[in-house]
């Protein structure tokens, strides 16, 4: 009886009329394209988030299919609820809650490692990284791109201390690293998955994700949007936070500052020689001068000071290594929630 069954639906598969069976293979073949979205007390901004991305999905169903990974960065509020409630009507939602905060860089690589598409694309959930340029971004990746980089047309509406500021980093370390990342770029952009799987397979524990997704090479297109002002909430971002994260980048991405102290040192050694020489000649041909209180008391504490900068740089870079030799995690996983199709 079972095989008489399989026989008749196998014949009824065959004589589908193929108008029906080319929209089926059509629907197989779409892409699936997964929207990394680190998420930390955001609860408000959930609901609008997912309308917009519904909304900049639906014309491109034909064609490509996707998933939004939310990484619940140890939030404090109702985030998590504000996400899990949804996720049994919107099978399309995945939650990936970490047990404290780690860190926005450390929530996008848990992101990154939990994205199944064939196209990852970090996204922030306040829509000031706008999801209609998306479609932009898909066309690019299409003809052949492999990172899709969204830049920033211009940063007005940005004080006038953060655009110094932000054109400043990216001057200082597009000088300094071996690798120059793009400026006004920020996470969000279109990742190939075989550029996701070379980021997955980087071991590094301090992280700068920009300057990643710009080592790993591949062909490269870029898109431009004037970014608009939050949605909800506001910034955790303070002045403080990004002068560290100024710091993780350059001193994660390149060893130019202790090449450079070793020029300063050298050269400094050079002038010390110099003035010792020069007093030595003096003493011998003219005789005991009076004693420089003042003089003496500069080079004290120039020196002093210098020595003290190199050191702060050394451990800089000391502490990096401590943090790379002890091995921990990136990031530790609470729990994570799936949705229906996944399952």
């Amino acid at each position: 009886m079972g095989k008489a069954v399989s026989k008749a639906n196998e014949a009824a598969s065959t004589k589908a009329p193929p108008a029906e069976r080319k929209a089926a293979g059509a629907h197989n073949k779409r892409k699936l394209v997964s929207l990394v979205v680190p998420v930390f007390n955001e609860q408000h901004a959930i609901e609008p988030f997912l309308l917009r991305i519904e909304a900049v999905f639906a014309p491109l169903a034909a064609q490509y299919d996707f998933e939004v990974v939310f990484v619940n960065d140890g939030s404090r509020d109702a985030t998590e609820f504000a996400i899990r409630s949804r996720m049994q009507a919107n099978p399309r939602l995945c939650l990936v809650n970490l047990s404290r905060n780690f860190g926005k860089e450390a929530a996008l690589s848990a992101g990154i490692d939990h994205a199944r598409g064939d196209a990852c694309i970090p996204i922030d959930v306040d829509l000031q990284d706008p999801p209609e340029l998306i479609p932009e971004m898909l066309t690019h990746w299409e003809r052949g791109a492999k990172v899709v980089n969204a830049r920033r047309s211009c940063r007005s509406d940005d004080g006038w201390l953060k655009r110094l500021t932000a054109r400043a980093f990216y001057r200082i370390f597009n000088r300094m690293a071996e690798q120059s990342i793009p400026a006004d770029v920020g996470d969000f952009r279109l990742l190939d998955k075989q550029v996701v799987e070379v980021v997955r397979d980087m071991g590094e524990r301090v992280r700068f994700n920009k300057a990643l997704f710009s080592w790993v090479g591949f062909e490269t297109a870029e898109v431009t949007f004037k970014r608009p002002k939050r949605e909800t909430g506001t910034s955790a971002w303070s002045y403080w936070r990004l002068w560290n994260f100024a710091l993780d980048g350059i001193f994660s991405s390149t060893t130019a500052p202790l090449r450079i102290w070793t020029y300063t040192g050298g050269f400094l050694a050079i002038l010390s020689f110099l003035y010792a020489t020069t007093i030595f000649v003096r003493t011998l041909i003219v005789g005991v001068d009076v004693p420089g209180y003042a003089s003496t008391l500069i080079l004290i504490l120039l020196f002093g000071g210098l020595n003290l900068f190199a050191i702060g740089i050394l451990g800089e870079y000391i502490g990096r290594i401590y943090s790379e030799v002890r091995e921990r995690p990136l990031y530790v996983l609470r729990s994570v929630h799936l949705g229906q199709e996944k399952k």
